[in-house]
């Protein structure tokens, strides 16, 4: 049995937020550096310009590569071999959140109920999502979602009849409803399967995987690759502005389903699609 305090959650917690705030993955710059050069119209390569301009301003500067630095998101792997000590884990996690985002000089957008949108001020509760697994460290994903993409996003309750086109039609049709709203290029996190709420988890955590790993399931490679074709050929182009570039990635994760249903949900994400991880 291996014990890990509390303290160092809450210390890497603050950490990852902070880094996820103002460094991009390199895979996903490349991809934006990419569509750059597969531009041709003046206006659109103009555009994939300015955000690689933006990405080393931030670096420079030391500040967040976008305004809206996020609700904060975590996903925990915990080994079942870990004891946790020194106070409650999940008070530690909010803890952090609330140092990252306040000595982190990030922007807090969290209001206390969807209602009386009062703001909590230190940009907590996290959503945190935790899986216990075999061993003996924490591996921690931060994900910090900005809404001006989260609100594009979409779930639909299929029925078993639906054919894999129907599935891809509906991702295309929410990218195409997104249009330049979500700060496109976007990356599209394509759940399919598990239940209601499982599915949504799977389209939030295909964002965190990197967009130069294709699913493992060729089947769904293909699906991916295919996918991703049809919603640049959309012409929404770099920020809405038209062009090849609508979307950098899209990746879906499955799961397992009831014999009845046929849950689907895309979640999208930005040009900036951040996250960092650690392993404790």
């Amino acid at each position: 049995m291996r014990e890990i305090n509390v303290q160092e959650i809450e210390t890497a917690v603050a950490s990852l937020l902070v880094r996820a705030n103002k460094i991009l993955p390199d895979d996903l710059r490349g991809c934006i550096a990419c569509g750059k050069k597969a531009e041709c119209e003046a206006l659109p390569k103009q555009i994939m310009g300015s955000l690689l301009e933006n990405l080393e301003a931030a670096k420079e500067l030391d500040i967040p590569i976008c305004q809206d630095t996020g609700m904060a998101v975590l996903f925990f792997e915990i080994g079942q071999e870990v004891h946790i000590t020194g106070g409650d884990f999940e008070a530690a996690v909010n803890r952090g959140v609330a140092k990252g985002y306040t000595e982190g000089l990030l922007r807090k957008s969290v209001v206390r109920d969807p209602l009386d949108r009062v703001n909590t001020e230190d940009n907590t509760p996290a959503v945190i999502h935790t899986r216990i697994v075999p061993g003996d460290k924490i591996h921690i994903l931060a994900a910090p979602k900005g809404f001006g993409s989260e609100n594009m996003s979409q779930m639909k309750m299929f029925t078993p009849s639906a054919k894999a086109a129907d599935l891809e039609d509906f991702v295309v049709q929410v990218a195409r409803d997104a249009g330049g709203n979500p700060c496109p290029p976007m990356v599209l996190g394509v759940g399919f399967g598990g239940d209601f709420e499982f599915c949504a988890y799977l389209a939030k955590k295909a964002l965190c995987r990197p967009v130069s790993v294709r699913n493992e399931n060729p089947f769904y490679a293909e699906m991916e690759t295919r996918l991703l074709e049809r919603i640049n050929a959309l012409g929404i182009g770099p920020q809405g502005f038209g062009g090849k570039t609508t979307a950098l990635a899209v990746n879906i994760e499955v799961a397992p389903t009831h014999i009845a249903g046929l849950p689907a949900a895309v979640n999208i994400g930005c040009h900036v699609t951040r996250h960092a991880e650690m392993t404790l």
